[in-house]
């Protein structure tokens, strides 16, 4: 299993974490999200490594900006 971070930039509410959720979810590979608003962190598990520009897309997707931490 691996687990990477990444700071998300523009989320203010829960509706901010389900469209980053939606979006990161449906990058292959990707097992599990967690996504905070409050702390703009997004943490992906995963059970190989997943393309971070993948993920970062994903988040540009749901309208937010994503840099791994």
């Amino acid at each position: 299993m691996s687990t990477t971070e990444y700071q998300v930039t523009g989320m203010t509410c829960g509706h901010c974490e389900m469209s980053v959720r939606e979006e990161v979810g449906q990058v292959a590979g990707v097992s599990g999200i967690e996504v905070s608003a409050s702390d703009g962190k997004l943490v992906v598990t995963s059970d190989a490594p997943v393309d971070d520009a993948a993920i970062i897309a994903a988040v540009d997707e749901a309208g937010y900006a994503a840099v791994r931490a």
